[in-house]
């Protein structure tokens, strides 16, 4: 059984600008709530350390290696703990609607004999972290982008 935790929204943005921001995982620390302490590179087989800090929780690190990634569309991690009983496929995604308009999707595919318990369990927690990761991201690529203007008519 897989259990799918996700959040959802739109930034007023092109997707090369959130790209830039995402991608940039040793930035991380200065915007991200979720995750305050990031190393690693987006490369196929690259581990990154990673502190998560959920809401309500003591933050814990965590060793995820990336398994796939598109510039300005996506990026993708594994996890294994607890002997392999839970497993799970973080994801990073970037639709564009328009020249301007995404959608910022960060979620999380829960999976092994532990996956679905711990999902549930702190499903609460990790659907507030997502929030807020998804908020930082918004709000950070809003203030510093910054539409061409367009010559008078």
């Amino acid at each position: 059984m897989r259990i799918k935790i996700e959040h959802r929204l739109g930034i007023q943005a092109p997707p090369e600008a959130i790209w830039a921001l995402v991608a940039d995982i040793d930035g991380w620390a200065r915007w991200n709530p979720l995750y305050p302490k990031a190393e690693g590179a987006i490369r196929i087989g690259s581990p990154l350390t990673l502190e998560l800090a959920l809401p309500g929780r003591k933050p814990q690190t965590i060793r995820p290696v990336v398994v796939d990634w598109v510039p300005n569309e996506q990026i993708l991690w594994r996890l294994s703990m607890l002997g392999g009983l839970l497993k799970s496929t973080r994801y990073l995604e970037i639709e564009q609607l328009t020249e301007t308009g995404c959608i910022f999707s960060n979620g999380e595919l829960f999976e092994g004999l532990a996956g679905p318990t711990v999902a549930r369990r702190m499903g609460p927690a990790i659907r507030a972290g997502f929030a807020a990761m998804g908020e930082a991201v918004k709000a950070r690529v809003e203030a510093a982008w910054r539409p061409p203007e367009r010559p008078p008519t």
